[in-house]
């Protein structure tokens, strides 16, 4: 097949008229896309620094952050295509298809994403609180859009997804600020209650980690067949409440064998049947 060099010569004629009248629109779509860019870059980091400056939660400052920045960039991309001449709306459509597919099979993530938010928003706890949540305990030690890190005393990380977190029962040991250790001692009937009650009281009044107020109290919880059960109930700060907790023990033990006073253990109560 020859080619015609008319052929040739008009073509690439029409070529370069194209180009020069398409040149506009190419010109002013790219100058849209560097400075929409630089501009998306701008707003973003104003946004992050005026967040930061309201205190906002660090979780929710980078997501909502994020979310601008890629709400923009799509933004930005449908003004470059329709500056280009390209029709738009099949393809807002088509983006509209793909989102609903999206959600669709990611239901479960888009539950933890909302739990996320939730908690983000409403604050049932914030990192370094110490929480009870899906059967377990830890610090939090960071607060995800879909997950949350819990460390607990074993040093183990824990991820715990935010949907059934923020659906569940969580319970805050930190945002009190004290706690009360709850204690149970056990005594024989041949102990003198009032003498056994002034001892523990005299050890928990010689530890200065524990608070005066709410004050300490302790009482006769239950009578068993084997003993006579004493709650203890020491209240201290979270920083202090595990040393308190084994400390009092501890110490109760040492100032019953000085006083001649055994504890009586406790014994497993069979029913006849």
């Amino acid at each position: 097949m020859k080619l015609n060099p008319n052929n040739i010569t008009s073509y690439a004629d029409a070529l370069i008229k194209t180009l020069i009248d398409y040149s506009p629109k190419l010109i002013s779509a790219f100058v849209i896309l560097f400075v929409g860019i630089y501009a998306i870059r701008l707003i973003n980091r104003l946004i992050r620094k005026i967040m930061v400056k309201r205190e906002l939660d660090p979780t929710l400052t980078k997501f909502l952050a994020d979310i601008l920045f890629w709400v923009l960039r799509v933004l930005l991309f449908v003004t470059f295509i329709s500056k280009l001449g390209i029709e738009t709306s099949s393809f807002v459509a088509i983006l509209g298809a793909m989102g609903l597919a999206v959600g669709l099979s990611l239901q479960g993530s888009l539950s933890n994403f909302a739990g996320g938010m939730l908690i983000i928003l409403f604050k049932p706890f914030k990192v370094g609180d110490t929480i009870e949540a899906s059967g377990n305990v830890g610090t939090v030690n960071e607060i995800q859009i879909f997950v949350t890190k819990l460390v607990n005393a074993n040093n183990q990380t824990i991820f715990i997804p935010n949907g059934s977190l923020s659906n569940g029962t969580i319970t805050n040991y930190s945002m009190q600020g004290s706690r009360r250790a709850d204690l149970t001692i056990a005594i024989s009937y041949d102990t003198d209650i009032k003498k056994a009650k002034d001892i523990i009281s005299g050890v928990l009044k010689n530890d200065p980690r524990i608070l005066e107020t709410p004050a300490a109290t302790v009482i006769v919880k239950n009578l068993t067949e084997s003993s006579i059960e004493l709650a203890v109930r020491p209240w201290a700060q979270n920083e202090d409440f595990w040393d308190v907790y084994s400390d009092t023990l501890e110490n109760c033990k040492l100032a019953f064998d000085a006083a001649g006073i055994e504890l009586q253990p406790f014994v497993k109560e069979h029913s006849n049947k």
